[in-house]
C-alpha cells in the first residue's frame, strides 16, 4: 500500500512528509521534484509569497545514492517566510529570546468559505489561526512532493500525466473541444494558466485582472489527463477499490476543490446512452479490443480500460477577499468583516498540478496494488508478464486474415 502523511503549518518552519511503500530500488530524479514545485508555485493571479517561497525538497530518509531502499521516504520543504513570523508561530510555551518578525494578533473574524469557523468550533480555539495556518493550501506543496514520487514510478512503466486549465470563472474553452495529452504535455511550463487556448487564455487574463480590481476572486476547473495507463487498475469486487472513487477523493480533498468529474463528468446526466457509452471495436492490430471514443475517462466499472485517464476538479474562488465578506467577531459576537490573510485572486492553475500529483499518486497504488513486489525489478518481472499474457490471449483468438 502507497501512503503519505504531512505535517507543518503554512507559515511554521516547513512541511513534513512521509511516503510509506515505495518499492525499492528505483532511481530518482531528484531536481525533478523541485520542478514539480515550481510548477505548483506559477500562475496568474498568484499573491506575493510566492515571490517570497522557493519550495525546494530536502530527502531525509529513505533514499541512499539517488536510489529508493524500500524502507519510508522522509522529505522536508522549508518555509523561507518563516523568519517573519517566528514571533507569531513559536513552538516553546514562551516567545525565544531574539525570535525575529512581529508578533501579530489574534484572529477572530472567520472567512466565510474556509475552515476557520468549523475548525475553531471543532477543536476549541478561540484564535483561528490555529486554524487556518493547518488548513491553508501552503501545505499542498507537501503534496505535490509525494506525488513527484509517485509520477516516477509510473514514468517507470510508460504512464506520462499532464493537466490544462479549461475554466477561469466565466470565461471557458469552447465545451465541444476534447484536449488531447499531447496538447496539454505541449503548453509551455512559463504559461500563465496553462490554457491550450491563447484567445481563451488572454480572457480568462482579464477575468482575473477584473476580479482583483474589485478585489473578489475567481475560480475555475481543470483536468488531468494519464496517458499509457494499461488495463486492469482497480476494481468493481467492493466500493472502496473502485479507481474512480479513489481518484474523486483524492480530487475533492484538494483546498476549494467542490466537484470532480471524470470523462465527460455531468454530461453523462443529459446525453442519451448513445452518445454517452464509447463503443468497443476489434484492434487494428493482433490485440485486445478498442475505442473509437473515451467518454468514460478510461475507467469502467472502477477499472481502468485502457484509455487514457481523465479527471477534472472544479475549484470554488480563493476564501480570503479583499472587500470582505460579512463575518462574527469570536470575541464579541458581533458582525464584522471577515479577516484579510494574504492570498491569491485565482490559484487554479496551481491547483491543477496539486491534482496531477494526487492522481499519480492514486494510480501509482492502484498499479503496485496489481503488479506489486518489494522491489522495482520484481514488479518488472509481474508487469511483464502479465503483458505477455493478454497479448497471448488475443492473439490465439485472433482471426487469421
Amino acid at each position: 500500500m502507497l501512503r503519505f502523511l504531512t505535517a507543518g503549518e503554512s507559515h511554521g518552519q516547513a512541511l513534513v512528509v512521509t511516503v510509506d511503500g515505495m518499492p525499492a530500488g528505483l532511481q530518482l530524479d531528484i531536481p525533478s521534484l523541485d520542478e514539480q514545485l515550481k510548477r505548483r508555485q506559477g500562475g496568474y493571479g498568484r499573491g506575493r509569497r510566492m515571490a517570497i517561497e522557493s519550495d525546494r525538497v530536502e530527502i531525509l530518509a529513505g533514499v541512499r545514492h539517488g536510489r529508493t531502499t524500500g524502507a519510508p521516504i522522509a522529505l522536508l520543504i522549508r518555509n523561507r517566510d518563516w523568519v517573519n513570523w517566528q514571533q507569531t508561530m513559536y513552538v516553546e510555551p514562551e516567545m525565544p529570546e531574539g525570535a525575529s518578525g512581529v508578533r501579530r494578533p489574534e484572529v477572530t473574524r472567520p472567512r466565510p468559505g474556509h475552515a476557520d469557523l468549523a475548525g475553531a468550533i471543532k477543536y476549541g480555539h478561540d484564535d483561528v489561526r490555529d486554524i487556518l495556518e493547518r488548513a491553508s493550501a501552503r501545505e499542498t506543496a507537501a503534496r505535490v512532493a509525494a506525488g513527484s514520487l509517485a509520477r516516477q514510478i509510473l514514468g517507470r512503466f510508460g504512464m506520462q500525466i499532464a493537466s490544462h486549465v479549461s475554466v477561469i470563472g466565466d470565461v471557458m474553452l469552447d465545451e465541444n473541444r476534447t484536449v488531447s495529452f499531447a496538447e496539454a504535455q505541449a503548453i509551455p511550463q512559463d504559461s500563465p494558466l496553462r490554457c491550450v487556448d491563447a484567445s481563451v487564455q488572454q480572457s480568462m487574463i482579464a477575468a482575473i485582472d477584473k476580479a482583483r480590481d474589485a478585489g473578489d476572486t475567481l475560480g475555475g476547473a481543470f483536468e488531468v489527463i494519464v496517458t499509457g495507463v494499461p488495463v486492469g487498475l482497480g476494481s468493481y469486487v467492493q466500493w472502496d477499490r473502485k479507481l474512480d472513487g479513489r481518484l474523486a477523493q483524492a480530487l475533492m480533498c484538494i483546498h476549494a476543490i467542490k466537484a470532480v468529474g471524470i470523462g465527460i463528468g455531468p454530461e453523462v446526466a443529459v446525453r442519451p446512452g448513445s452518445r454517452v457509452h464509447d463503443e468497443i471495436l476489434p484492434a487494428p492490430e493482433v490485440g485486445a479490443p478498442v475505442r473509437p471514443t473515451n467518454n468514460a475517462g478510461g475507467l469502467e466499472g472502477g477499472v481502468t480500460n485502457g484509455e487514457d485517464v481523465r479527471v477534472v476538479g472544479f475549484m470554488k474562488p480563493i476564501s480570503t477577499l479583499m472587500k470582505p465578506l460579512r463575518s462574527v467577531d469570536l470575541t464579541t459576537m458581533t458582525e464584522a468583516p471577515a479577516a484579510i490573510e494574504r492570498s491569491d485572486v485565482c490559484a487554479v492553475p496551481a491547483a491543477a498540478v496539486v491534482g496531477e500529483a494526487m492522481v499519480a499518486f492514486v494510480l501509482a497504488d492502484a498499479f503496485l496494488e496489481k503488479f506489486g513486489g518489494d522491489s522495482i525489478d520484481e514488479i518488472e518481472q509481474h508487469y511483464k508478464s502479465t503483458i505477455e499474457h493478454v497479448r497471448r490471449r488475443f492473439s490465439a483468438r485472433a482471426t487469421p486474415a
